[in-house]
This record gives C-alpha cells, sequence and structure tokens, in this order.
C-alpha cells in the first residue's frame, strides 16, 4: 500500500494592518480660527467704536455740574428720565421723531425703488443714449447741494409747501449716487442669462424686474436703504430751510434744546441719545437683511 506524500503547506502570512490614512486639511482651514492678535485689535477697535455712544449715555445721565468736574465720571448716573422729562418740555421732540420717521422712511422707500429699477435700467436695457445719461447721472454728483437750495427754495415757494413735509420728501427721493451704486451692483450680481431665460419664457420687463432683479438686488438695496435712512435722519442743512419749529424734524428739534446763558449739555446729549436710538434700531434691523442676502447668495451660487 502506497502513501501519497502531501507537500507541507507554507503558512498564510497575513498582511501587517495600517492605520487608515488621515485625511488631508484643507489648507485654508487654520485660517478660520483668528489668533490672540486678532481678537486684540477687534476688541481694541470695538472699544474705540462704541466708546463715543457709551458717553453719550453717561452724559444724558448726570448733571451739568457733574460734566464740568475733572476728571468727569464714567459711570452713568440717575438723571436720565429728568434729562428726558427737560427733553419733552424744551423741544417738541415727540412730534419731530414722528416727522423724521415720515420723512426718512419715504425717502428710504423712494430712493431704493427708483434707484433700483434706474440701475437695472442702466444696467442690462439697451436703448440709445444710455452711456450719456449714465454720465449725466454721475455729473450731477460733483455739483455741490448748496447751489441748488436757492432755486430749489423758489420752487417750493411756488407750490406753497414752504413749512410741509413734502418739501423734505421729494428733493430726496432719488440720489445719483442710489443708482450709480446700484447699477454697479447689477452688473456683477445679476447674469444676462437669467434675463434671456425669463425673455425666452414670456416675461415683460416688469414682471423681470419684480420677480428677478429685485431678490437678486436685496442685499444691495439693504445697504442703499441704510445708508439713505441715516443720512435723510441726520440732515440738518435743508430741513432747517424748508421747515420751521412748528413742523420740525428732530435734528431742527435739538436745536433748540440747551438754552439759555449756560447751555445744559446734559439735556443736549439726552436729546441726542432720543435722536440716535431709531437709527440703532434701522441699522440692526437693514444688518440682518445684509447678512441674511449675503449668505443665501453664497448657498445658492
Amino acid at each position: 500500500m502506497t502513501t501519497l506524500a502531501t507537500e507541507p503547506t507554507a503558512p498564510k502570512t497575513v498582511p501587517p494592518t495600517t492605520p487608515p490614512a488621515r485625511r488631508a486639511r484643507p489648507r485654508g482651514a487654520r485660517g478660520m480660527h483668528g489668533g490672540w492678535l486678532s481678537y486684540l485689535i477687534l476688541g481694541f477697535a470695538l472699544l474705540i467704536s462704541a466708546f463715543p455712544f457709551y458717553w453719550t449715555i453717561v452724559a444724558a445721565s448726570r448733571s451739568n455740574a457733574d460734566l464740568a468736574k475733572v476728571p468727569p465720571s464714567l459711570l452713568p448716573g440717575p438723571n436720565l428720565i429728568k434729562n428726558f422729562e427737560a427733553v419733552l418740555e424744551e423741544a417738541a421732540i415727540g412730534k419731530a421723531l414722528l416727522n423724521s420717521f415720515i420723512v426718512s422712511g419715504s425717502i428710504t422707500v423712494g430712493t431704493v425703488l427708483c434707484c433700483t429699477l434706474a440701475g437695472f435700467a442702466f444696467a442690462k436695457l439697451r436703448f440709445k443714449g444710455r452711456g450719456a445719461l449714465l454720465t449725466l447721472t454721475i455729473g450731477t454728483m460733483m455739483i455741490p447741494p448748496q447751489l441748488g437750495v436757492i432755486p430749489l427754495f423758489m420752487l417750493i415757494a411756488e407750490l406753497q409747501w414752504v413749512n410741509q413735509l413734502q418739501a423734505v420728501i421729494l428733493p430726496g427721493l432719488v440720489s445719483a449716487f442710489g443708482v450709480f451704486f446700484m447699477r454697479q451692483y447689477l452688473v456683477q450680481s445679476l447674469p444676462d442669462e437669467l434675463i434671456e431665460a425669463a425673455r425666452v419664457d414670456g416675461a415683460s420687463t416688469a414682471r423681470i424686474f419684480w420677480s428677478i432683479v429685485i431678490p437678486v438686488a436685496r442685499p444691495g438695496m439693504a445697504v442703499l436703504g441704510m445708508l439713505t435712512f441715516m443720512t435723510a435722519w441726520n440732515d440738518f442743512f435743508w430741513p432747517i430751510i424748508a421747515l420751521s419749529s412748528q413742523e420740525p424734524t428732530v435734528q431742527v428739534a435739538l436745536r433748540q434744546l440747551g438754552g439759555g446763558y449756560v447751555h445744559d449739555q446734559s439735556v443736549i446729549m439726552a436729546g441726542t441719545l432720543l435722536g440716535t436710538l431709531p437709527v440703532l434700531l434701522v441699522f440692526g434691523f437693514l444688518g440682518r437683511q445684509i447678512v441674511g442676502g449675503i449668505m443665501q447668495g453664497a448657498v445658492k451660487g
């Protein structure tokens, strides 16, 4: 009986397990977190920017004698409500706030809509004389506004609008800066292919403006609205010419504060604080719209 010889089998070698390769970290990931120097610079800039507003609160809550001390106190005092009452007694600040809201709101809405429409026309529509009209519009920015005060006052006097709010609202409904700003924004943000696709679908120019241009231009409109509101709210030169003390805006009403031989700086600062708070509220609201519009465009893009 023969037996078959079997060859010895070599033991199976198991390859050594290698740890999984670590995913390469993006090159720009380290730059997403600022170092201590960045936070230090930002904190210093925030302190410098916020200190004037904080000092306004401190001065509005102190007395005039406290403000004359050297060095002055840097903590708020107990006279804030008292100074607010003095502001209401010395000036028609309530009516002035309402008038400023009407004037600034009307100018902001009119400027944003008109300038967006004009900017869309200059950026995407083709018509004769477009370049000349744009050059003429930008050229008006070089004319000092003081040169137009006398003919503008003669016009509103002829229309019998003196001491009426429309005398301040209508001259500010359109601005050359707003037209140029929205034109430049739409040139960069609104692709021609989107408008051509809407044309193919049978959309009219008005439909394109309301359904396509306005959603795309929302961040730019928010920036223009914020700048326009702040400019209209802080305007003093033209309202004091066109309006009287019976129909004042906030800036005209603040001129009546602190009367007498010795100006009460605490009352003036209290009125300034009342006139500043609405601007901060509008800035906070439109600031959210700006950030939201930019982030939405970044996600869709």
